[in-house]
């Protein structure tokens, strides 16, 4: 059959022909070759020629992320709703009821209710059991806590009718909760440790994360703190300014935080806008393997002004600026424009090659293998890594992450295999929220407040005994060797889990801490001792 059988065949033939002599003519000319764009050229192609019906959207999609996946580690394509539950922690709020909850048994069990939130405000309690929002079985439909929470969320201002089962009361009750904004907090614990010693845990750089710090250290001023440990263990960072204003509570006017340089962008300096309400305090920064970003801007910025004490292990290094580039459809780039570097000049961000996202994630398994967690002397540093801290010129390292003053190596003597199981299959939570539900209204009688409960709440044998039958009878059977060797682990953290379901996670943190925490003791044993503290910010003689 002749190609010219209908005007259709005679038109995508000239078309061809057309296609044929441009690319002929641009591998004959470099200069047309240099902004020619195969990207778009090729997705002409498709629509015009392929021969089955596509999803154009999913295509573009997966070219753009093979595009990125070319690139750093750090540049990452997120569709409309990974983008959406990527942004909400770091907005700081969201609109919901306003609970914490469990699903024990496929039952959604209210652990706390939000202070002064929808769900408080018309007589949620903990310990309540939701049984439906709406027409929408909830308990029973074995949904997971994602699909949950979409059904819970929504625009602030709109209705759900909550169906709940309360202990004690025969006929479920009805509540209708009118939606608000939630906050999420990103300080998940501050207390006093001891005398003058205030405590403050962040799990995150969040558009609210200064105000909550500031607030913190007002509280725990109150308290008499006069020194400070500040926990950003498993802090994978955030929001830079966050982390900027947040330096600027401990450093004085002018004094630089951090700077980004990018040979398209330039560099951009980040420096104290006053005078910190608490520059004059001692500090101690807990850093592990896992704090990033923004917390190793806040590390490094207080290591290099001599300003804290840094304990624990080596951070992350993540030391790439990403910009976001939304979409209208609700997605978004995240696209890696610059550098970060600490006031003395030090690079954060560890060695990578393009593409190989693969060897970057295994680097902290080959940190582990390598046995770095375990021995500072297993880390070495050349001489070109070298810098000096701006004040006091003591020596500190660049090449990735930031190298605290005082290591302490991992402890895993408590840990073992049943340990690991009984965690894995979620055996502490569930056991924990049923103790505490069918104890809740004794142990609120005994121990009205945390204090209390931390001081004169004992794990017994029968607790333990309780707690190895279930995990007998969810799969994991009793290892008495091992249990033996966990038992003060375990012990210590039904403590807190019943803790944080009766007050708050401050009283976990009260209870683990101390008892499984050595980078905490460490920063303990530092900052009581105005010696040992001066020791680390000096540099040998």
């Amino acid at each position: 059959m002749s190609i010219f059988t209908n005007m259709n065949h005679f038109k995508y033939f000239f078309l061809l022909i057309a296609i044929a002599t441009s690319t002929c003519c641009f591998a004959a000319n470099e200069n047309q070759l240099k902004g020619f764009d195969k990207i778009g050229y090729t997705n002409r192609l498709i629509q015009a020629f392929y021969l089955d019906s596509i999803d154009s959207d999913k295509i573009a999609e997966e070219a753009i992320v093979a595009m990125l996946k070319s690139l750093d580690p750090h540049s990452l394509y997120s569709n409309a709703e990974e983008t959406k539950e990527l942004l909400t922690p770091l907005e700081g709020n969201f609109s919901g009821i306003g609970i914490q909850f469990n699903m024990l048994n496929d039952t959604l069990v209210v652990i706390q209710t939000t202070s002064g939130g929808p769900s408080e405000k018309v007589g949620i309690l903990p310990g309540d059991k939701i049984l439906k929002a709406d027409t929408t079985l909830i308990s029973g439909a074995s949904k997971k806590n994602s699909e949950i929470m979409k059904v819970l969320r929504g625009p602030k201002g709109t209705r759900v009718d909550v169906t709940v089962k309360r202990r004690n009361v025969e006929e479920p009750i009805l509540f209708r909760i009118t939606r608000d904004d939630i906050p999420v907090n990103s300080v998940d614990a501050y207390y006093m440790v001891t005398g003058d010693i205030g405590y403050i845990r962040l799990s995150r750089f969040a558009e609210t994360s200064f105000n909550e710090v500031d607030k913190a250290l007002s509280e725990l001023k109150k308290q008499g703190m006069k020194r400070l440990i500040f926990d950003l263990e498993d802090n994978g960072g955030g929001i830079l300014g966050a982390a900027a204003e947040i330096a600027e509570l401990f450093l004085n006017k002018n004094e630089l935080i951090t700077y980004t340089e990018s040979p398209k962008l330039g560099t951009a300096t980040y420096e104290a806008r006053l005078n910190g309400k608490y520059a004059n305090i001692p500090v101690v920064v807990m850093v592990n393997q896992y704090s990033a970003s923004a917390s190793e801007i806040l590390a490094g910025a207080l290591q290099d002004h001599d300003r804290a004490v840094i304990v624990g292990r080596r951070t992350f290094g993540k030391g790439l600026v990403q910009r976001p580039f939304p979409f209208p459809d609700g997605s978004m780039i995240r696209l890696t424009v610059a550098r970060y570097h600490t006031p003395s000049g030090r690079v954060i961000q560890k060695p990578y090659e393009l593409g190989k996202a693969d060897d970057y994630a295994a680097d902290l398994k080959d940190r582990y293998d390598h046995g770095e967690f375990y021995s500072a002397d297993s880390i070495a540093f050349p001489d070109s890594l070298k810098y000096t801290t701006l004040k006091r010129h003591r020596i500190v390292f660049g090449g990735g992450g930031i190298m605290p003053d005082k290591f302490v190596p991992l402890d895993t003597t408590l840990y073992t295999d049943y340990y690991r199981d009984l965690m894995a299959k979620g055996i502490f939570n569930s056991f924990c929220l049923s103790y505490t539900n069918d104890n809740r209204d004794e142990l609120k009688k005994n121990y009205d407040n945390s204090r209390k409960f931390i001081e004169n709440f004992f794990v017994d044998d029968s607790i333990l005994n309780a707690f190895v039958a279930q995990g007998e009878k969810d799969g994991v059977p009793l290892n008495e060797e091992e249990y033996a060797r966990s038992r003060n682990l375990i012990t210590a953290i039904i403590k807190g889990i019943i803790g944080r379901d009766l007050f708050d996670t401050s009283t976990y943190f009260q209870i683990v801490n101390p008892l499984l925490n050595p980078i905490f003791n460490e920063a303990v044993d530092i900052i009581s001792s105005p010696k040992k503290y001066n020791k680390y910010l000096n540099p040998p003689i």
